[in-house]
């Protein structure tokens, strides 16, 4: 059943994110069991779209064939007409829109990624980096398997293709203990849908209901969307089968250990009308504003977001301070990246024709920028600038979220330390970066209070706060290989003859 495949025109396009913020990978959407699933997962994905705009792919199932259609860009630009969605018929579909981190962008490397395996078709959608992938790769090469992509979700595919287990779920069980990191995944066969989480929950999944039909996504806004009720997240190390008569089977296969979801979910990944680990994403960001306030106060007249993601947080800063709330940046969302831009005059142009002060507002006032984070740290310096040339006479920058020190290996575009901002630069040195009045960060104890606990328990952390605090929940294989083989390079061994 190898499925009838349309691949849209490879022509370069705008994404329109910024280079200088933290990007998930990837949203996954699944349906089974409705009347055109391929335009309910289109559907989906569209509301999923802020978590990957490079490119978006859907396989449907009609009982007898798999059917794909994959492109660049963005899910309007590839399934906006009924013709494309018809050419995905069946009443079960599985959708993924990606910000490619492992194995880069490409045709070959957008999902849901299509086998054929023994039991019959096997299609993948995947959220999350698998940390142990290229040692995995290596042993599954040296055994003679043939990889098509260079993604690190093909490993699983073929590792329950290897696996001597006779059903599906026992050869997929199989493949998944083998595999170290995160992963939220949506896999669809010809005997219906399989949705899971890794054991500590890192990435984000979600289960809903249309009528009789089950549907699977990264975020409740899909549900909202698509007009689907949100039954309930999946829980970490949880596997949920659903068959085309609507049986669904609940397995844990991994037992119960202590979850880890990815607290950079609240401060920037989700949307603002989602909800995360039982807690709205808004409210947590305001929150967290009103976190910064106590800790970080600042006499000042205006309290500005850096638009879009700063704006929860600074409401939330504003009603703790009393400091008068205002738009004093206006964004704009029709320009490209800054990145690809030849100069640094250029990158700044880039930046304005972003974001351009409200000079009205700010001319003469004493300005306090809130954004979510800072990455490398290029943004908010030209953010600054901005204030300055509009008029205002001081400018003080709080953020949303802590330092972020470290790199994240579970499905984040993360530069290498070096390049972050805080993996080589202390709050003055920072400050002075981005020639800011002031600059404070919310700590990671006021982080923990914003998202509904009394502090961070640093012996069990409640949460994946590794990019913040370097403390990864699980293994790093690959890391770890990289930077023996790094190390060995950097001082050889004399060879004696």
């Amino acid at each position: 059943m190898k499925p009838s495949e349309t691949f849209r025109d490879e022509t370069p396009w705008d994404i329109g994110y910024d280079d200088d913020k933290l990007h998930e990978e990837c949203g996954i959407f699944g349906v089974i069991g409705a009347q055109q699933a391929s335009a309910i997962c289109a559907l989906g994905l569209h509301a999923l779209q802020h978590r990957g705009q490079e490119a978006v792919g859907i396989t449907s199932f009609d009982g007898k064939e798999f059917y794909s259609q994959r492109g660049l860009g963005h899910v309007a630009d590839n399934f906006s007409t009924q013709e494309s969605l018809a050419e995905m018929p069946g009443h079960m579909a599985a959708g993924h829109v990606r910000y490619s981190t492992t194995g880069g962008s490409g045709m070959r490397n957008i999902q849901p990624l299509y086998a054929e395996l023994a039991g019959g078709g096997f299609a993948i959608a995947h959220n999350g980096n698998i940390s142990n992938a290229m040692k995995l790769r290596e042993q599954l090469v040296r055994n003679g398997a043939i990889f098509q992509s260079t993604s690190d979700t093909e490993v699983i595919i073929h590792l329950v293709a290897t696996s001597r287990y006779p059903t599906m779920l026992d050869r997929f069980v199989d493949a998944l203990r083998m595999v170290e990191g995160a992963y939220s995944l949506v896999c669809m066969t010809p005997e219906g849908i399989i949705a899971c989480r890794d054991p500590l929950g890192i990435r984000p999944l979600v289960m809903g209901k249309i009528g009789d039909a089950v549907v699977f996504a990264s975020e409740t806004v899909a549900f909202d969307v698509v007009g689907a009720s949100f039954i309930r997240q999946i829980d970490p190390g949880e596997l949920i089968q659903v068959d085309f008569d609507g049986n669904i089977h609940t397995h844990r296969p991994f037992g119960q250990p202590p979850a880890r979801p990815c607290i950079f979910e609240h401060v920037y990944f989700s949307r603002p009308d989602s909800i995360f680990d039982g807690r709205s994403v808004y409210s947590a960001r305001k929150e967290i504003g009103v976190q910064l306030a106590i800790e970080s106060p600042v006499e000042a007249d205006l309290v500005v977001p850096v638009p879009d993601s700063g704006v929860p947080a600074a409401i939330g800063f504003s009603h703790q301070s009393g400091i008068p709330f205002e738009l004093g940046i206006i964004r704009s969302h029709y320009v490209g990246r800054t990145f690809i831009q030849p100069s640094d005059g250029d990158r700044l142009a880039g930046v304005k024709r972003k974001h351009n002060a409200n000079k009205m507002i700010v001319e003469g006032k004493r300005i306090v920028l809130i954004d979510d984070s800072i990455v490398r740290g290029t943004t908010s310096l030209k953010i600054v600038q901005i204030m300055r040339d509009a008029g205002a006479s001081e400018v003080h920058f709080r953020v949303a979220s802590p330092p972020t020190g470290y790199g994240c290996y579970y499905g984040v575009d993360t530069p290498e330390r070096s390049k972050l901002l805080a993996g080589r630069m202390d709050v003055s040195a920072m400050r002075d970066f981005i020639q800011a009045d002031s600059l404070a960060f919310v700590s990671i104890d006021g982080l923990y209070r914003a998202v509904g606990h009394e502090q961070r328990d640093n012996t069990r952390p409640q949460y994946c706060d590794a990019c913040f605090t370097g403390d990864y929940p699980t293994s790093l294989t690959d890391l770890a290989r990289r930077e023996d083989e790094s190390a060995q390079l950097s001082f050889p061994v004399n060879k004696v003859a």
